[in-house]
C-alpha cells in the first residue's frame, strides 16, 4: 500500500483551522504554556476561560497568519479550539490545536511555521485518507471524544455515519523480560548498553530479524496472544514457542560444536574419510540432504562426556555405547587429561557393522550425539543471546527503583540488566556446508538450538546468532 504522512495534509488542515476561527470555534491565545495549564482546572474543578477566548475573529485570523509567516516566535501564541472549559473531559477544555515550530520539517522544509497538534491532525488526516478504522493504544481512549468532535466539525454534521473514521483502542504489546518503550530503548542505544537498534536483544523489528525471527513466527505469536483492552503482560516464552514452532519447519539442520573436546576413534583406520548423508530438514523431505565427512579424529561437545557418570547419563562415558548421528555406534574406552585435570581427549571404538542404514544400526542405544570431523570443519564465532533483563516485569521494576532511590532511568536500568545476556564463543566449529551462507539463513544446530547467520558474517569468518534454544530453559 501507499505511505501517507500527516504533513501531506498540512494545507487542508490549515484551511480547516481558518474555517474554525471564522466560525468562532477557535481563537489565538497569547498566554504562556504555564498560564494555560493553570487555567485548565482539575478533573473535579472546572477550568477558567482564557482572557483571549472572545477575541475578535479578524484579530485571531491575522495572528494565525503571522504564526505561519515566521513573525511569531515559538511559545508566544497558540491556536486553541473553543469547546468547554467546564467539561469533565480535560481534553475538551479548549485544547491547543496549532503551535509555532521554527525547526525545518524533514519533508516540507521551512514552508510551514505553524503546525497542528496530534489531536487536531489525527482524525482529520484519517478522514481525508478515507480511513474507516483508526487503531490506537489504550491511553487514547480519553482522546476519542475529541477525535469524534473534530470529525463532526470537518463534516459539518453531514452524513456522519457515511464512511466516517472511528477510533478503536487496544492494549500495548507488553512482553515479560522486555522493555518496549521507545524512550527506554533510546537510552539503551545511546548509553551503549546494547549494540544499536538492531541488536538481537532489542524488541525491534530489525533486532528480531537479526536474531533470526522469521516474519511468520511473529505472526504466529500475534495470533496466539490476540488483542485485548486491558494491560496484559505476555510471556516471552510464548514468543519463543512461536519461533520454535515456525523454525522447526523451515530451519536447515547442521552440526556445530560450541564447546569442543577431541574424540578419537582408536580402531578407525588412520587417513580414512567417509562421506555420510545427513537430512537437511526432516520436516521437509523435499529439501533433500547433504554430505558430511567422517574420520578418525572428531570434535564433540565437552558436556557430552562424563568420566564418572550417574546411572541416567546416556551420553559418552567409559563402557557405554552411544550413537554418532548419521554415522556409527561407538563405545567409550577412556579419556586423557592435562596436568590440571582437564579432559583434553576422549577415546572410543566404533562398530563397523553399525553404520547408519545398516542392519547393525538397529540395536537399541539410548544416546545420540552430534560431532564434526576435525579435518573437515571450519572455525566460527557464535553469539549466545539471552533475555536482556533479570526480572520478569522490568517496566514496573524500573519505575519502582527510580521512585524509591530517586535515581535516573539509566541508573535504575543498570540494577536489573542481565550481565549474561550475551556470550561470545570464538572457539566453535561448524560444518563446511555452512561456509558462505547468506545473512538471515535459518539453521538448527543439532541438539543445541536455532541459529541464523549474522550480518557481520563473511565466508572467511562465519558468525552465528542464537535465535532460541530447543527448549525453554528459563522455566526450569
Amino acid at each position: 500500500g501507499n505511505e501517507y504522512y500527516a504533513s501531506d495534509y498540512l494545507p487542508q488542515l490549515w484551511d480547516f483551522a481558518i474555517q474554525l476561527i471564522k466560525d468562532g470555534k477557535a481563537y489565538i491565545d497569547e498566554q504562556s504554556s504555564e498560564e494555560i495549564a493553570a487555567q485548565k482546572g482539575t478533573p473535579t474543578q472546572p477550568g477558567q476561560d482564557s482572557p483571549y477566548r472572545n477575541r475578535p475573529v479578524e484579530e485571531s485570523l491575522e495572528l494565525f497568519h503571522k504564526m505561519n509567516s515566521g513573525e511569531v516566535n515559538e511559545g508566544e501564541m497558540v491556536l486553541r479550539a473553543k469547546i468547554d472549559m467546564a467539561s469533565p473531559n480535560m481534553h475538551f477544555r479548549d485544547p491547543i490545536i496549532y503551535r509555532v515550530v521554527k525547526h525545518p520539517h524533514h519533508r516540507t522544509g521551512t514552508t510551514w511555521n505553524a503546525y497542528p497538534m496530534y489531536d487536531f491532525a489525527h482524525g482529520q488526516s484519517d478522514f481525508l485518507e478515507g480511513v474507516t478504522h483508526s487503531l490506537c493504544t489504550l491511553e487514547f481512549v480519553v482522546h476519542r471524544p475529541l477525535y469524534d468532535l473534530f470529525v463532526d466539525w470537518i463534516k459539518k454534521g453531514e452524513d456522519l455515519n457515511d464512511n466516517r473514521p472511528r477510533q478503536y483502542e487496544f492494549n500495548k504489546l507488553n512482553l515479560s523480560y522486555t522493555l518496549m518503550s521507545k524512550r527506554n530503548l533510546l537510552i539503551l542505544v545511546k548509553e551503549g548498553l546494547v549494540n544499536g537498534w538492531d541488536d538481537p536483544r532489542m524488541p525491534t523489528i530489525c533486532g528480531f530479524r537479526r536474531r533470526g525471527y522469521s516474519p511468520e513466527s511473529i505472526h504466529k505469536f500475534i495470533d496466539k496472544i490476540g488483542y485485548t483492552t486491558y494491560d496484559a503482560l505476555n510471556e516471552f516464552a510464548l514468543l519463543e514457542s512461536a519461533v520454535r514452532e515456525d523454525l522447526n519447519e523451515r530451519a536447515t539442520r547442521i552440526s556445530a560444536v560450541l564447546h569442543p573436546v577431541k574424540l578419537i576413534i582408536t580402531n578407525y583406520p588412520e587417513g580414512q574419510v567417509e562421506l555420510l548423508e545427513t537430512i537437511n530438514n526432516p520436516e521437509r523431505p523435499e529439501e533433500g540432504s547433504h554430505m558430511i565427512e567422517f574420520s578418525r579424529e572428531l570434535w564433540m561437545e565437552r558436556d557430552d562426556f562424563m568420566e564418572d557418570a550417574p546411572k541416567k547419563f546416556f551420553r559418552m562415558t567409559p563402557g557405554q555405547e552411544v550413537r554418532l548421528k548419521s554415522a556409527y555406534i561407538v563405545k567409550c574406552t577412556g579419556c586423557k587429561k592435562d596436568e590440571q585435570g582437564n579432559i583434553i581427549e576422549v577415546y572410543c571404538e566404533y562398530d563397523p557393522e553399525s553404520k547408519s542404514g545398516m542392519p547393525g544400526a538397529n540395536r537399541k542405544v539410548k544416546g545420540t550425539l552430534h560431532w564434526l570431523s576435525q579435518a573437515h570443519c571450519i572455525k566460527a564465532e557464535v553469539r549466545l543471546y539471552d533475555r536482556l533483563w533479570k526480572v520478569a516485569n522490568p517496566r514496573d521494576e524500573l519505575a519502582n527503583i527510580c521512585a524509591e532511590k530517586q535515581c535516573d532511568t539509566l541508573t535504575g536500568m543498570k540494577e536489573i540488566i542481565n550481565p549474561d545476556s550475551l556470550q561470545v564463543l570464538t572457539e566453535c566449529y561448524i560444518e563446511k556446508f555452512a561456509q558462505g551462507m547468506q545473512p538471515l539463513t535459518y539453521l538448527q544446530f543439532q541438539r543445541t538450538g536455532y541459529f541464523n547467520v549474522d550480518k557481520d558474517s563473511t565466508p572467511e569468518k562465519m558468525i552465528f546468532n542464537r535465535t532460541v534454544g530447543l527448549k525453554d530453559s528459563w522455566g526450569k
